[in-house]
């Protein structure tokens, strides 16, 4: 076999370059001279080292002035403290609401230099198109750099259909197109994974396989199981990794097991977890890592992004190195991404964040692919601009425009009160609530306790709605509705009103606009927020998205809602199909015609009788 004309990559062949810089053989683009730099492999402070670049990666770290090469650019930076850039082990950055490339000008100042894109949002709204979506900005200069893994959840559950859908094939497809794939997206549908009778335990057992047999992480979500028999077969399944392990028992219990553990702030899982660890001498904390999972923009400038998760855990008593393994090292060595980011060392992305006060997380400057990105705060790059495709921009398909009447329900024949089935937001119980409701000329009225919710498929161009009643969400305000095309995990279009027609004409400016939030007050539109990427981004700076959102929640506080939540915010994660959900309300398919189903049994009832 002859080797003379053999073409290698462009890894290999950067590779080849940084071996000969790092010998002092050839020059090197930039220096970061002086720093006291954290070894993440020992935890360990090193000071006057210098960090040695070429190209986006580095070539050398050592002692200052040990290197023996010329260097084009030296940044002076001692007194400071250098720290790998974080990573996100998991994290929707549709939850943010923006694209990608505004992503990165939001997430680069706070440290965050990769992701983990758990991406069964997208992939829901285009499966085939997902892996595209992600590495898109990447090719037009974006400096964040984000690791896609396809989601296991496309569609959520096999009582649902979306615009996409992951099997064997598919996740095969996906981990071939791009050695950054690094794997198969959160497995949430439990009853799917453990019981042989669910409809979709063969797919999605298909796309574990195809992880595996690609060397792919699976990831877990372990929402409510907290019993040794379920976390045992949690682990036993395969399901490397979990991020819902908010109480510290169970917490210990999964990561004694094996289970990767990534712990967000949302629940207090970060402030309860980690003084229950520090108490009971943890020696190894390498099986953990700090993830955001979901937060929006204006949440994000308020709070920050992946250095708001490290403060938290710095307070808690996590020691300050291991705070700072567990949101760089640790992540990228469970995805198996430790060769490309996660530390400080040759051959990895140029990823650097200078500390003032590592105690403190004060972040003076970020370096990301050897290039310098941020500076207190401040984004210092331009944002690229992408002429997103159609596929990302027309999603939302419905056939015809609504009305009044595509919303009401009807009663029995005669009938002059019904029972009906109810929810609520976050209604974890096995049992559906009941109430009864007055008839008007053969249509069930909504009474003083309830709203109406429905829920509207935006994939196939149809005009298909489930409808029911709910209780304690809403607008109590006659006339009222608001609307919204961010509904996890199947993204399909969500409308709660006071009225039909106030319903229909939300429904209608949404599919109008292409996507977002669109609020009516008495039938008028009062506010929208455009999310027209996907119908669950915008293409925008996170400052023009924040003022949208502040607006609409000023014209919400104008109005009286159901419940003592408010304006119902998190309306977006209360139509959820995976454990620990039981009955909730779909999109109707021929086996349940009314949408209302139990996903953990395939159980339907009618809505009212």
């Amino acid at each position: 076999m002859t080797t003379e004309n053999f073409e290698f990559n462009k890894e290999a062949g950067q590779r080849q370059h940084l071996t000969l810089v790092a010998l002092g053989k050839r020059p090197a683009d930039l220096l970061i001279r002086g720093v006291t730099f954290l070894n993440v492999f020992t935890l360990d402070w090193h000071a006057d080292h210098d960090i040695v670049v070429s190209g986006d990666r580095v070539a050398w770290i050592g002692p200052t002035g040990l290197w023996t090469g010329e260097v084009a650019t030296v940044f002076d930076r001692a007194g400071l403290f250098a720290v790998p850039g974080f990573g996100e082990p998991h994290k929707h950055i549709e939850s943010t609401h923006l694209t990608p490339e505004y992503e990165a000008a939001l997430v680069l100042p706070d440290g965050n230099t990769w992701t983990v894109e758990a991406s069964h949002e997208f992939s829901n709204v285009n499966g085939r198109k997902n892996i595209e979506f992600w590495l898109m900005p990447r090719k037009h200069g974006s400096p964040l750099k984000i690791f896609p893994v396809p989601g296991s959840a496309t569609p959520p559950t096999a009582f649902e259909s979306t615009g996409g859908y992951n099997g064997y094939a598919e996740i095969k497809e996906d981990l071939n197109q791009d050695p950054w794939v690094a794997g198969l997206d959160e497995v949430m549908d439990w009853s799917a994974v453990w019981n042989p009778e669910n409809p979709g335990h063969s797919r999605i057992w298909q796309s574990m396989q195809a992880t595996w047999e690609s060397r792919g992480v699976v990831a877990g979500h372990g929402t409510g199981l907290r019993s040794l028999p379920e976390i045992n077969a949690f682990a036993a399944a395969g399901l490397a990794s979990d991020h819902e392990s908010m109480e510290p028992e169970e917490a210990w219990d999964k990561m004694s097991r094996g289970v990767f553990l990534m712990l967000k702030p949302r629940r207090n899982g970060i402030q309860k977890v980690i003084p229950y660890l520090v108490k009971r001498g943890l020696r190894d904390w390498s099986n953990l890592s700090l993830t955001t999972d979901d937060r929006d923009a204006a949440e994000t400038l308020e709070k920050g992004s992946a250095d708001y998760n490290l403060r938290i855990a710095i307070d808690s008593g996590a020691p300050v190195e291991v705070a700072y393994a567990m949101a760089s090292y640790y992540p990228a060595r469970h995805w198996h991404l430790e060769h490309l980011v996660g530390s400080l060392a040759p051959g990895r992305f140029a990823d650097v964040v200078l500390l003032a006060d590592p105690k403190k997380v004060a972040i003076e400057e970020v370096f990301a692919d050897g290039r310098r990105v941020a500076e207190r705060g401040r984004y210092l790059l331009e944002v690229p601009k992408i002429d997103w495709p159609e596929w990302a921009t027309h999603t939302i398909r419905v056939d015809g425009s609504f009305v009044a009447e595509d919303f009401e329900i009807a009663a029995p024949a005669s009938a002059a009160k019904v029972t009906a089935a109810v929810l609520q937001p976050y209604h974890w119980q096995p049992d559906f609530m009941t109430l009864e409701l007055p008839v008007q000329n053969g249509l069930v009225e909504r009474g003083e306790e309830v709203t109406k919710m429905a829920v509207i498929d935006r994939y196939h161009a149809v005009k298909k709605l489930g409808k029911m009643f709910w209780k304690n969400v809403g607008p109590k305000t006659p006339n009222s509705a608001l609307a919204c095309s961010v509904s996890h995990d199947h993204h399909n279009l969500w409308v709660l009103g006071s009225s039909d027609e106030s319903m229909a004409i939300a429904v209608n400016k949404l599919v109008e606009m292409q996507g977002g939030w669109v609020l009516v007050n008495n039938n008028q539109i009062t506010a929208t927020v455009s999310f027209e990427i996907g119908g669950l981004m915008t293409a925008r700076p996170a400052e023009v998205l924040a003022a949208e959102l502040r607006q609409l929640w000023s014209k919400a506080e104008e109005m009286e809602w159901h419940g003592s939540q408010g304006f119902p915010r998190l309306m977006i994660f209360a139509t959820l199909t995976c454990t620990p959900w039981h009955w909730v309300l779909v999109v109707p398919q021929p086996e349940f015609p009314n949408g209302f189903v139990n996903v953990t049994t395939g159980q339907t009832h009618p809505i009212v009788w």
